[in-house]
């Protein structure tokens, strides 16, 4: 990796682990298309934010929308994806209350921009905190949490190309 200085992301996808099929909080009424595209949306968006703000702000690699000779390709998948008490507008004076926000996989690959060769591959399964009790389920809680996991997963990548930059080692 010790070639690329700017990274050029794709859009991340998202999936749902299979056998997802959540209700409306507080009710048996499964969520519709619109609401699933409204998560799927959302996880992939933050998901976006976090390797761009990780490798452009925090870091000294440029993201770029164009390929080149120093410019490595990620793309990110994020696949069964489940979401505990999934939030809907539409019963908000009930709580629910939940051990774990959820989990999700990340799986993502990596490319050089030009040749397209494949680089690097990773997979790898986290789940949102487990306080050992539960603590009211709300899309802030939520949104904290998969912050937390997609930061995460930027700064491994950021880690990785300092590391094969010589950056951070004597």
């Amino acid at each position: 990796l010790a070639g690329y200085d700017r990274v050029q992301i794709e859009p991340v996808q998202v999936a749902f682990h299979k056998n997802w099929d959540p209700t409306r909080t507080g009710s048996r009424i499964k969520l519709g298309k619109e609401e699933r595209e409204n998560i799927r949306n959302g996880v992939a968006a933050a998901v976006q934010e976090a390797f761009v703000t990780e490798l452009q702000e925090r870091s000294r690699y440029k993201v770029v929308d164009d390929a080149g000779p120093d410019v490595l390709r990620v793309k990110v998948a994020i696949v069964d994806l489940y979401v505990n008490a999934p939030d809907t507008e539409s019963l908000a004076r009930s709580r629910t209350y939940t051990v774990s926000a959820g989990q999700m996989t990340l799986f993502a690959e990596l490319f050089d921009s030009e040749s397209g060769q494949l680089l690097a591959r990773v997979v790898d399964k986290r789940e949102a905190r487990d306080n050992q009790m539960y603590q009211l389920s709300s899309s802030v809680v939520k949104r904290g949490e998969l912050q937390d996991i997609a930061s995460s997963w930027a700064r491994l990548l950021r880690a990785g190309l300092d590391n094969a930059h010589g950056i951070g080692t004597k």
